[in-house]
């Protein structure tokens, strides 16, 4: 084949690939937790680029009107909704609010989540107990939630968030860790026992992402190390093989894949999104 066929095929492949990727979620209906700030506004903006309606829910509803304000433009059928996640009642009713309104839920992103730096012996029950409400339990009430309604059509894809934290223990991060290795045990639990009803369900692990999550957490990362607060990136970028800290786009692409038919084929997956930190 000539160097000008060639370069012909690849730019008529390239063509190809950015109509799927424009067009991927159009008419899709994805339901994001913690859609009010950090990774999960994030990856409600990046799903309405490809052209899916969101609804943004967020424990603070003012914070998922702020990122419905985002994406009206390009997505005017978005709405946002008020959601506690360790409450299961608000949650099912949610759903159940959504599907009355849109028909389906396609795609659902559980994003919702907290994390707190503190030393084992000073990690309190009630430390304890609201990382693992939030991040395990409400990921927990979220997928059953989202599974019902995909049953009803036999097909769907779950998102779950855990991270390289989920993969590989972490001193001062018992909690945080407990809950994400959980999420990863309960996508898999959920991959097989669904995968025949064309429901997947897949996790995400990104490495250190400085959302404002992490405004909170970085003098206290900083006292862990010993260091100062301005040292805290430089030291991560020290640590990351590929030398960078990880973009908001990073995840929210992935997240975009695992949502599309792209990914048909895959469920049960823990994706790293870590620069090479994790490689397992």
């Amino acid at each position: 084949m000539s160097d000008n066929k060639i370069k012909k095929q690849g730019k008529e492949i390239k063509s190809m690939c950015d109509i799927e990727e424009n067009n991927d979620l159009k008419n899709k209906v994805v339901l994001v937790t913690g859609g009010g700030s950090g990774i999960g506004a994030g990856i409600c903006v990046e799903f309405a680029r490809e052209g899916a309606s969101l609804i943004v829910t967020d424990i603070n509803r003012k914070n998922a009107e702020q990122t419905l304000e985002q994406i009206t433009n390009i997505s005017p059928e978005s709405s946002a909704m008020e959601l506690d996640v360790t409450s299961s009642t608000m949650v099912d009713k949610v759903a159940e609010e959504v599907v009355a309104k849109y028909g389906k839920i396609d795609v659902w992103v559980n994003c919702a989540g907290v994390s707190y730096i503190t030393p084992f012996l000073k990690c309190t029950e009630d430390i304890w107990n609201k990382t693992i409400d939030i991040n395990l339990k409400g990921t927990f009430n979220c997928c059953k939630s989202a599974t019902r309604q995909m049953l009803l059509n036999k097909c769907g894809s779950i998102i779950n968030m855990s991270s390289q934290s989920g993969k590989t223990g972490n001193s001062h991060f018992a909690a945080y860790c407990a809950s994400k290795f959980g999420v990863i045990g309960l996508t898999q639990s959920l991959a097989m026992e669904f995968a025949r009803d064309n429901i997947r369900v897949n996790t995400l692990c990104p490495g250190v992402v400085f959302t404002p999550m992490w405004d909170d957490m970085i003098n206290d990362y900083a006292a862990k190390r010993n260091m100062k607060p301005e040292d805290v990136k430089p030291y991560f970028e020290s640590k990351i093989p590929m030398g960078r800290i990880s973009e908001m786009e990073d995840v929210t692409k992935a997240a975009v894949f695992l949502a599309s038919d792209n990914s048909s084929y895959i469920t049960g997956q823990s994706l790293n999104i870590c620069g090479g930190t994790v490689m397992h």
